[in-house]
């Protein structure tokens, strides 16, 4: 369920007996059975109403200074968190209940947010005691997984966003909204596998969906595919109804039409984006004015990757742990801001496909790798600057405290010398980002005079604002701070007036301040002293000018903290009225902060800058893996290799050599090449000439997919499958080992076929490393195929892998020296060494087969068994050795199925198995 409202009591009622009473629920054991609703407390009646209009959440109820959960929520939350669960049972129900502290919260909702769950924050609206009956509570925010605020759950360097899905037959659309940064896009496309490529560039931490249809095969075939498994939530039907959602956007933005967001033929993504805002203003119970821009995410201007190509890249995380260290994110984020890291990892998921763009940023780069000094300085400047987005949305949201408009008011003053700097670039790129920093002088310059250096946490407590911003404040402030000194005056002017020397002024909370007299001074009491209190040994009085002060003071300090939070409410109003124009001077900033980082890794990793142009040529000098050569031990050298594609000649370049040689190395180490071109990077190569791409495709190793009832073989096919109906002429292609999850000959026909349909048929440039050694015979066969193969050198009985790319093919896999250097036992390696030289020689068992089982005189022991169970054969003379090429023209005969063959097809049977004798 979504974020639902109870329409009458009753429904109130009725939501509240089923949480206090959930079906099958029975006492005893940590459970509850509450018998009678009407024996509750006014405040667990008060719980059970809110939880009922947040079924779905658990629900932090505040009570002091704890944040409590009881029934259900308690039991989970207990569990989860690893917190006590005690019971409450004032009524002689037993209700389990659990709470945390209300100061730490936020860490013990950041681990269950982790877990996909969703909370309601159910606080306080007034201090306890100011009225008759229990304190008035209201649930201010629910956080969910893709509706998160809080620093201390949000990852600073990663973008967390919502989608919102809506579809028909007609197709699917979704909505994206960053509800910390108020970024808000749309798509929409014809498939769901076009929807996952969409969405996996940002990986959306939850899906919205209509509700009702979180189970739906569509919302199933989405999970299982984005990379990082989304929380699934509902909300009301009705608000993806695309009429309906039109009406709220442009209520929200106020505009009259949808046509400049590019949503005037796009209902389901309308329905969409109409969905997800009025999620984020129903959980987070605010007008989201953050929230001031939509676009649409066009396909047309960004290099496409399916999922599948993006994590075998690795290009933003490790296919082993997930983590950022070891991906080409790793290598090539040196970003100072927590903006430039996330812009520069939404550009490496989705590089440019237009050419001025991708221009525009390697001039920027080029100018910047240049200049080391300029570097440095605009670094120094960085470093200081906050996280403008999210501080803009938090305040935007309501969440922010005086923390934060301290840090705004901080980095908003530094932006105008980090635009002087720039200013002096000559970059297109860098001059345009001038002008969006240098807009914002007055609001920083008012944030700073009125925001105290270190102000406090919590803003309902006084002590943000600085003295001297406003008079009446300072006078209330000064009359708090002040009160001692005018106490000690009025004593010792009482004392002087009334000769009583031991006259004192206290207080107490009863009766507030008084003037204590012994009883031996009683006779000296002037007679406009009112008594109040008679003690043991004194009495105490009260004057009108004493009892004026106490009001004064009394009220003092509730009058700075209401003024206080005035004033700190009319600064955030300020900051939401700036908050497009501080939107647009963060954008600057990170896209600044994304430039320097690629040219700070330019220079420092010998980078070039690639020839980027419209032609179908791929040609790379000296190329080297970013990623690899970043983690070689110390002296260990990364050894370059030259690749060309072009259409006349080379269009695919067939792959082989041993296993650990470097063919995925190298073929990876081309597609990035082309990812780091059209972000706008250099390169690791002496020289890079890159014909625009439009989609990289890679199929480089599989798993079983149990999940979804899928082998190995059959993930490789559906992999390669999408490839080929996918791809176009401007596409490159990496396929590794395409076939080897079946049988020999069906998978060599089948990687034959792929190749040939790669050529033939679509044109793209394609990388195609395999072990089928007879691949090779295409390059005789087709113009536009290239034979490569890592250089082994073979010395002293060991294989040395020279990591070097040579024109040719190889005709051996040195896979059982591989298994040595693996750790394979001795005895293992020697007997598939026997093996091997029996395939290889021809040698046959009495069954015309090539022979398997351990030899007489072989390096296996006395006793062994062969490679199958059971005892060795009887030994029997060994035949003449068969050549190759006949045992390949006697399998060929056996498998051919002679009943299904035509006269003319077994006559061009014969005709080719005569010419492989000859």
């Amino acid at each position: 369920m979504g974020v639902t409202q109870a329409k009458t009591i009753k429904d109130v009622e009725t939501g509240a007996a089923a949480v206090a009473n959930p079906e099958g629920m029975e006492g005893g054991g940590g459970q509850a059975v509450v018998r009678d609703l009407a024996s509750l407390t006014p405040m667990m009646r008060q719980y059970l109403e809110t939880k009922a209009l947040n079924p779905d959440a658990l629900l932090f109820f505040r009570l002091g200074d704890f944040y409590e959960l009881f029934f259900e929520d308690a039991v989970k939350a207990s569990e989860l968190l690893q917190i006590t669960l005690t019971a409450r049972s004032k009524t002689g129900d037993r209700i389990p209940m659990c709470g945390v502290p209300y100061h730490s919260a936020r860490r013990y909702i950041a681990r269950l947010i982790e877990q996909g769950l969703k909370v309601a924050i159910c606080d306080q609206m007034e201090p306890p005691g100011n009225g008759p009956g229990i304190v008035r509570r209201e649930v201010t925010r629910i956080i969910t997984p893709g509706m998160v605020l809080d620093d201390e759950v949000l990852e600073p360097r990663a973008s967390n966003f919502l989608a919102a899905v809506h579809w028909s037959e007609k197709g699917f659309g979704a909505a994206l909204l960053e509800a910390s940064t108020g970024e808000f896009f749309t798509v929409e496309v014809p498939s769901a596998q076009d929807l996952v490529e969409a969405l996996s560039r940002v990986e959306p931490r939850e899906l919205l969906v209509p509700e009702g249809l979180t189970e739906a095969p569509e919302v199933a075939f989405l999970t299982s595919r984005l990379p990082r498994t989304p929380a699934v939530a509902g909300l009301d039907k009705a608000a993806f109804e695309p009429a309906r959602a039109t009406v709220y956007l442009r209520m929200h933005f106020a505009v009259a039409s949808l046509e400049a967001f590019g949503l005037t033929d796009a209902p389901l993504a309308t329905g969409a984006a109409g969905a997800a805002l009025r999620y984020l203003k129903d959980t987070q119970k605010t007008a989201a004015p953050h929230v001031d821009r939509l676009s649409r995410m066009e396909r047309a201007g960004h290099m496409l990757m399916d999922e599948s190509s993006r994590a075998n890249l690795e290009v933003l995380k490790t296919l082993r742990d997930g983590a950022r260290k070891g991906s080409l994110l790793g290598v090539l984020d040196r970003t100072a801001t927590c903006m430039g890291a996330r812009k520069l990892a939404r550009w490496l998921a989705a590089p440019l496909c237009a050419l001025p763009e991708i221009h525009a940023r390697l001039d920027a780069v080029e100018e910047l790798a240049q200049r080391s000094v300029w570097r440095e300085e605009l670094t120094t400047l960085l470093k200081e600057v906050a996280d403008l987005e999210r501080l803009c949305g938090r305040l935007s949201l309501g969440a922010g405290n005086a923390r934060d408009l301290r840090a705004l008011g901080a980095s908003l003053a530094l932006l105008p010398k980090l635009g002087t700097a720039l200013a002096r670039c000559s970059a297109p790129l860098l001059q345009a980002l001038c002008g969006p920093l240098g807009a914002l002088p007055e609001l920083a310059e008012l944030l700073l005079r009125a925001v105290v250096d270190e102000p406090p946490l919590v803003i309902k407590e006084g002590g943000l604002i600085r003295q001297g911003f406003h008079a009446e404040l300072d006078e209330i402030v000064a009359l708090s701070t002040s009160g001692k000194d005018k106490l000690l005056e009025i004593e010792a002017r009482e004392r002087k007036r009334t000769g009583i020397s031991s006259l004192k002024v206290r207080y107490n909370k009863v009766f507030g301040y008084y003037l204590e007299v012994t009883r031996s001074n009683l006779e000296l009491v002037p007679k406009d002293y009112i008594r109040k209190q008679t003690t043991v040994g004194a009495e105490r009085f009260i004057t009108p000018e004493l009892k004026e002060f106490e009001e004064k003071v009394l009220t003092a300090e509730e009058r700075r903290c209401a003024l206080e939070l005035r004033l700190f409410e009319e600064l955030r109003a300020q900051v939401v009225a700036a908050a497009p124009r501080i939107r647009s001077a963060a954008e600057a900033v990170a896209t600044c902060d994304a430039l320097l980082s690629f040219a700070r890794c330019s220079a420092e990793y010998g980078y070039t800058r690639p020839v980027v142009d419209d032609s179908e040529v791929f040609s790379l000098t000296g190329g080297r893996h970013p990623v690899v050569e970043r983690v070689l031990a110390a002296g260990e050298a990364f050894v370059p290799n030259d690749v060309r594609l072009e259409p006349t000649e080379a269009q695919l370049l067939v792959i082989t050599g041993p296993n650990m040689a470097g063919k995925s190395t190298v073929m990876r180490q081309v597609a990035l090449t082309v990812l780091m071109a059209q972000a706008g990077c250099f390169v690791p190569a002496r020289a890079a000439h890159i014909g625009l791409c439009d989609r990289i495709f890679t199929r480089v190793g599989a798993a079983d997919n149990l999940a979804r009832g899928q082998s190995t073989f059959m993930v490789e096919m559906t992999e390669t499958s999408h490839i080929l109906h996918h791809a176009t002429r401007r596409s490159l292609v990496i396929l590794d080992e395409i076939g080897r999850g079946t049988s020999t000959f069906d998978g060599l026909s089948i990687a034959w076929a792929v190749a040939e349909h790669l050529h033939d048929k679509i044109g793209a440039r394609t990388l195609f490393a395999t072990h089928y050694h007879e691949l090779v015979d295409l390059a005789r066969e087709k113009p536009r195929v290239k034979n490569l193969c890592v250089a082994v050198k073979e010395q002293g009985g060991k294989v040395l892998f020279l990591r070097k790319l040579v024109p040719g093919g190889a005709n051996r896999s040195y896979g059982i020296e591989v298994a040595r250097l693996a750790g394979l036992p001795q005895e293992v390696v020697g007997r598939a060494r026997d093996i091997l030289q029996n395939l290889e020689s021809g040698e046959l068992d009495e069954t015309g087969r090539p022979r398997v089982a351990a030899r007489r005189g072989s390096r296996t022991s006395a006793g062994q068994l062969g490679l199958f169970s059971g005892a060795s054969p009887p030994a029997v003379p060994a035949s003449p050795p068969v050549p190759a090429a006949q045992l390949k023209v006697l399998e060929a005969l056996r498998t051919t199925a002679l009943d299904l063959t035509t006269p003319l097809e077994a006559l061009n049977l014969l005709a080719r198995l005569q010419k492989e004798l000859m």
